[in-house]
């Protein structure tokens, strides 16, 4: 064995780099795999449907009134912001309108049986910027009521408003009687001295004592007649509530309309969560980033469910090669390998699916051998497969014609490989030859045999191309065990069923063993064998009465003769 490294491995482990003239199809692309989540993007659209739904109907009977106010500033006003502006705080007044004495007000004035709280949750007070203005929004479930809410809510901010300026000044009127009553005795007193006094000095001294109390009495008489002078209007309705004539909000059509959009917008966004946890690969796209090597073909989807059954009951009597459509792309594929550079340097390629059956990645390797035999390419399909072997069951085989670079058949080896070479009749392809693989006690020791390495080495020779089945890389190790001597991997996968991690998996195992992945083969469930002439993926057909029992290919290497497998 060799432990050479793949050529141009080195090339094809970087990541391709995202030309800024590729984002345009990078975003159509994303927004594709979107629409592969429509349920989430649909059950959005439900969500938002109802629930603009249950909007509409839940506000179709809810009306709004309003009433607007103009606050009167009052001299009586002692809160700080009004003082320093010489006017009125709005914010103060509107968060009196809101609180829960007005409330009160109302519910005596309503008496509806609802608590304040009740009544001032449905009340919306707004101050219109740069105005001295108080704007009252009552919502009820019928039009008059809500046009006496408002009323009623403004009027009972008047009157709360109101009857704290009179409180106050009843109070401040209280207080500078207060203050006069002393003055008015020290009057009295001073009066009834000077009317007493008969000396000139004291007569002065009292005298002008007396002048003082009179003055400050008048001044207290003043304040007192200007306090009970005040007028304590504190403003007036600008605009009265009346009966609305619509319910309330944009309606169930706009509602409806809204919530679609919204729900739309919700979909996207949970499509676009799914699809970023996903750890599927859903698009071609997405196996060139994980796997770090182009996508060489993609085989045509499966048919439909009576079609399909039909395809499987007429494939039980016809070979495993394709036909059609699918056997044009298998040709494409091949071609696109022939002028690999580096597969055109060693000339062989390993079959094999990441993960999971090997049913198409059996029937690929068939039909891209057929393929190289129809550019008149001597080529040796090798069964890598030693523990579910099925190839024999499922070629023909062609009388009497074998390659050139395929006459020593061996003597008598009973190991893996047996020595022998069947020949295949590809029809119109041409032929080629198979090395069939069987069942063994120890595989790894087979696959790293000298014979398996000298049987590879056919490949070296001018016009000719090894192609090795084996199975899973991720499920077993027999493909990494023959990489060093194949060289090229060719992944068969389903990307709907295949995991990012288990590409990228697969592409850091191949690097390691010293190979290179020179693309992938992307189908669907059911493709690869089940389209055109038969299928490769499903059970093989029972064998027919008429026919001998096949005898070990053992027993053919010592007769020397043509092996005939017939389709199962």
């Amino acid at each position: 064995m060799s432990g050479h490294a793949a050529p141009g491995g080195d090339e094809r482990d970087p990541a391709p780099a995202v030309h800024p003239d590729d984002e345009p199809d990078l975003l159509r692309d994303q927004f594709r795999q979107l629409l592969r989540y429509r349920w989430l993007i649909a059950l959005g659209i439900a969500l938002g449907v109802l629930g603009g739904g249950w909007l509409g109907i839940s506000g179709a009977d809810s009306y709004t009134a309003t009433t607007e106010i103009t606050v009167r500033p009052l001299p009586l006003d002692s809160s700080g912001a009004a003082s320093a502006a010489g006017g009125t705080s709005m914010g103060s007044e509107r968060r009196t309108a809101l609180s829960s004495v007005v409330a009160e007000r109302v519910a005596d004035a309503l008496d509806s049986g609802r608590r304040p709280q009740q009544l001032a949750a449905d009340l919306q007070v707004t101050n219109p910027p740069d105005t001295r203005m108080l704007r009252f929004s009552y919502t009820a479930h019928s039009p008059r009521a809500a046009a006496r809410g408002a009323n009623a809510f403004a009027a009972a901010y008047l009157g709360n408003r109101e009857q704290d300026a009179e409180a106050r000044a009843a109070s401040m009127v209280d207080s500078y009687e207060k203050q006069r009553e002393p003055l008015l005795k020290e009057r009295d007193r001073l009066a009834e001295e000077i009317a007493s006094s008969g000396r000139e000095g004291a007569l002065d001294g009292t005298l002008s004592a007396h002048s003082s109390v009179v003055s400050r009495i008048a001044e207290l008489n003043g304040s007192i007649s200007d306090l009970r002078a005040e007028d304590t209007t504190p403003g007036r309705v600008v605009t009265e509530a009346v009966p609305p004539d619509a319910p309330a909000g944009p309606g169930l059509p706009l509602l409806l309309g809204l919530g679609a959009a919204v729900g739309v917008g919700l979909g996207l966004l949970a499509a676009w969560v799914r699809l970023v946890f996903d750890p599927a690969v859903r698009t071609p796209g997405d196996v060139v980033r994980a796997l770090h090597a182009p996508v060489l073909g993609t085989l045509p989807r499966r048919r439909g469910r009576r079609r399909e059954k039909r395809a499987e009951r007429r494939a039980r009597s016809r070979p495993l090669l394709a036909g059609g459509r699918l056997a044009e792309e298998y040709r494409s594929v091949a071609f696109r390998l022939a002028y690999d550079e580096t597969f055109a340097r060693r000339r062989r390629v390993l079959v094999v699916p990441p993960r999971g059956g090997i049913g198409t990645a059996l029937a690929a390797s068939v039909n891209l051998a057929a393929s190289f035999a129809e550019m008149g390419k001597e080529v040796l399909l090798l069964e890598a497969d030693l523990r579910t072997p099925s190839l024999t069951e499922r070629l023909r085989h062609a009388d009497g014609l074998r390659p050139g670079w395929a006459r020593a058949p061996g003597h008598g080896t009973i190991g893996w490989p047996a020595g022998y070479r069947v020949p295949i009749d590809a029809g119109e392809s041409g032929v080629f030859d198979l090395v069939p693989g069987h069942r063994v006690s120890k595989v790894p020791r087979a696959l790293t045999s000298s014979a398996v390495s000298r049987l590879i080495g056919h490949a070296d020779d001018s016009d000719s191309v090894l192609l090795v089945l084996a199975p899973a890389v991720l499920s077993y190790a027999d493909a990494i065990a023959l990489i060093d001597r194949v060289d090229c991997v060719l992944l068969v996968c389903d990307p709907r069923e295949v995991r990012r991690d288990d590409l990228a998996r697969v592409r850091e195992l191949v690097a390691g063993a010293g190979g290179c992945v020179l693309g992938a083969l992307l189908h669907s469930e059911g493709t690869g064998g089940d389209a055109g002439r038969g299928g490769a993926s499903g059970p093989a057909s029972p064998p027919d009465r008429g026919l001998p029992p096949r005898p070990h290919p053992a027993e053919f290497v010592r007769e020397g003769v043509g092996l005939r497998v017939l389709d199962r």
